[in-house]
């Protein structure tokens, strides 16, 4: 049976097991770390290839989980790296075993295809990251087993599960109701905002995909409080709670997909990468309105985020109640200073709409800044002006898929929950 790596090819799940993306994602990090020269040495201990785990009769070696701890700890893993390590390469025993006893196999063009895309998320084409590889000492074979193994997986549970998932009219109105605001839902988010440091993509790409991984509000908190340059991270990332409506239109369908406890993937914001990690959803009595058009202004400070810059800024809050009282205060300045404008949603840049999303009209945000970090932006929402938008083209058809996908990756995680609890696993 032949497999495509492409997700919009396949039309399957968009993260096929939270587990498994771990083991891909951090794969993809220290790729390309090791590019940079951060590779782990070679190890040098005795019985380096001896079988420490079995799974129903595959070894899974200590050079194997020697290296997989290695490259946790590269990318920070928020959980002991030893212990994460076995556990990912356990489930991926499961999940080759499962694919052996079925009989699927991934033809080689499959294999190329997802090298190809595997090294496309770093800008590089397959073969420059295989010479990348070469020279920090990773064999093609391995990067070969390694995009294999999520290959296989993804079909296997496309193969198994896609009958069994279906969307109904009902479904689908549904979520269309909480996403367009025909319904009431608010949510209530955890966020982390990991700043991008000029020379470090690559392992702030890295650390962020492996965040996003975790399903604990605790964990998350707690790595709010170690990585998140965002005001909130003195309370673990803890937002209050949103209207649905409010949050960027794009934004919507992701945080409607979350469980509790489950996390975006890594969302680009001016500088910086954003998580969100679901705590709770729920539907209230008067639903939220859609918006047409959103007017804010932004009053430039030097310094940044410093002593000074910010006491000015609350000098600011505290005599203001309305957009117009700005020109009061800050007097005559040019129009690069102080930017008063009216936008579609969807023309506001996301870091700006996420946080007028949390704003009522006259209150004040000053969590962002401008000009690499060189001035504070005294945020202030004037107004939001309500529409009701027709659905645009695709939008069904997108949730719909969200929704399946979401289905799908539930059934996915039951089949592996029930491949570990079926299996003999010694591990020594």
């Amino acid at each position: 049976m032949s497999a495509h790596a492409s997700n919009r090819q396949t039309g399957i799940m968009i993260r096929p097991s939270r587990t498994a993306a771990t083991a891909l994602l951090a794969g993809i990090a220290f790729l390309f770390a090791a590019a940079l020269g951060l590779a782990a040495p070679r190890a040098t201990a005795q019985n380096l290839f001896e079988p420490v785990i079995t799974v129903d009769g595959n070894a899974i070696t200590r050079y194997e989980l020697d290296q997989r701890a290695k490259l946790l700890s590269l990318l920070r893993a928020p959980a002991n790296p030893e212990r994460l390590a076995r556990e990912q390469l356990i489930e991926e025993r499961l999940k080759m075993n499962a694919a052996r006893s079925a009989g699927v196999t991934i033809d080689d063009a499959t294999i190329r295809e997802g090298m190809e895309n595997f090294a496309s998320q770093g800008d590089v084409t397959a073969d420059q990251l295989i010479e990348q590889l070469d020279a920090a000492g990773v064999s093609e074979q391995s990067f070969r087993d390694f995009v294999r193994a999520g290959i296989t997986w993804r079909e296997m549970v496309r193969a198994r599960f896609s009958s069994r998932v279906s969307v109904s009219e009902e479904d689908l109105d549904r979520a269309q109701s909480a996403v367009s605001g025909r319904a009431g839902v608010r949510v209530l988010l955890s966020e982390i905002i990991i700043p991008m440091q000029e020379g470090q993509e690559n392992r702030i790409q890295a650390l962020a995909q492996t965040l996003s991984e975790i399903t604990s509000p605790k964990a998350f908190s707690a790595n709010a409080r170690q990585y998140s340059a965002s005001p909130s991270r003195d309370d673990g990332g803890q937002l209050d709670w949103l209207s649905l409506n409010k949050l960027p239109q794009q934004l919507r369908p992701v945080v409607l997909g979350l469980a509790p406890g489950e996390v975006t993937d890594p969302i680009p914001i001016q500088g910086a990468l954003a998580l969100f990690q679901m705590r709770a959803i729920e539907e209230v009595d008067a639903p939220s309105p859609d918006y047409a058009a959103i007017e804010y202004a932004i009053y430039h400070l030097d310094g940044g985020r410093s002593p000074e810059s910010l006491e000015r800024a609350a000098e600011i809050e505290a005599n203001t109640d309305t957009c117009d009282d700005l020109y009061g205060v800050v007097g005559n300045t040019s129009p690069e200073v102080l930017q008063r404008t009216s936008k579609a949603p969807s023309e506001i840049p996301r870091d700006v709409a996420l946080e007028l999303a949390r704003l009522d009209p006259g209150e004040i945000s000053t969590n962002l800044t401008g000009g690499d970090g060189r001035t504070l932006m005294v945020l202030m929402l004037c107004g939001r002006t309500e529409e009701i938008q027709e659905d645009p083209d695709g939008a069904a058809e997108d949730l719909a898929r969200r929704i399946g996908n979401q289905r799908l990756e539930a059934f996915a995680q039951s089949w592996l929950e029930q491949l570990r609890a079926e299996a003999r696993i010694i591990e020594k």
